[in-house]
This record gives C-alpha cells, structure tokens and sequence, in this order.
C-alpha cells in the first residue's frame, strides 16, 4: 500500500513538474499572440511599436503584480466563513484596502494611458482598450470551443 501512495505521489510531482515548461510555453504563445493581434488592431508602425511595446509590458506587469499580490490576497482571505465572523469594523477596514487597492490599479492606467499620449496618437489609444477586449473575448470562446470537443 505504501509502495502505491509512494509511486502515485511520484506520478503527481513528475506530471507537475513536466506540466509547467508547457503551462509557460502556452502563457508565451498568448502573450505572441495578444502582441500580433494588437499590433494589427492598431495599426502600429514600427516607430510606434518600438516605443509602445516596451510601456505597455512594463504596464501589463504591473498589473500582473497587483493582482497577485492584491487582488489574490483578499481573495484567500475572503472564504464563506471568514466573511461571516467579521466584525463591522473590520470588513469596514477591508472594505477601505479594496477601495484603495481599485484606486491604485486606476491611477497606474491613467499614467500609462498619459505615457501613451507622446507615442501614439489618441485614436490609437482608445483602439488599445477596444482591442484588448477584443482579444479577451477571442481567446475566451477559443476556450470554450475546446472545452466543448
């Protein structure tokens, strides 16, 4: 029996470990993909995506960062029964850090958007949000298209 749990725990960790070059390589393939798909929503011409490139990864991990580090941190904190036991002024509290966490993700979009304003022109920038959803929902019912097969 303990031969069996041994040999399934190994299964498990190499099946991990052999997992995430591939869970990477499919998070890099998206990321070529989001840049291609932007690029020709855009319309970028080289000069511009040389110096759009760089601000916009330099925003997007940002905003990995905050919502790691943020977002995933009231989530873990947030279970049914956590919820329930909190006084009123502690979920006040809470309440507060939500509020000035949404504001930090806002202003730092505001700031990229402000350093997109020399680079390319306003048309384009709307374009990027539209284009982002765009990709969003591309990628989203690609997903659920396997899902189904």
């Amino acid at each position: 029996m303990k031969k069996i749990i041994s040999f399934t725990a190994l299964f498990f960790c190499i099946t991990i470990v052999g997992a995430q070059p591939l869970l990477k390589q499919k998070k890099e393939q998206i990321k070529a993909l989001k840049v291609a798909f932007i690029t020709e929503e855009l319309q970028l011409t080289p000069e511009e995506a040389s110096k759009f490139w760089p601000l916009y990864n330099a925003y997007e991990d940002k905003q990995k960062d905050y919502k790691k580090d943020k977002i995933k941190g009231y989530l873990n904190r947030m279970d049914e029964s956590s919820i329930s036991n909190l006084s009123e002024k502690e979920a006040t509290a809470m309440l507060t850090q939500m509020e000035a966490a949404e504001e930090e993700a806002f202003q730092a979009r505001k700031k990229f958007i402000a350093s997109l304003k020399g680079v390319i022109p306003a048309v384009k920038i709307i374009k990027l949000k539209q284009a982002e959803e765009g990709f969003n929902r591309k990628l989203l019912k690609q997903y659920k298209e396997k899902l189904r097969n």
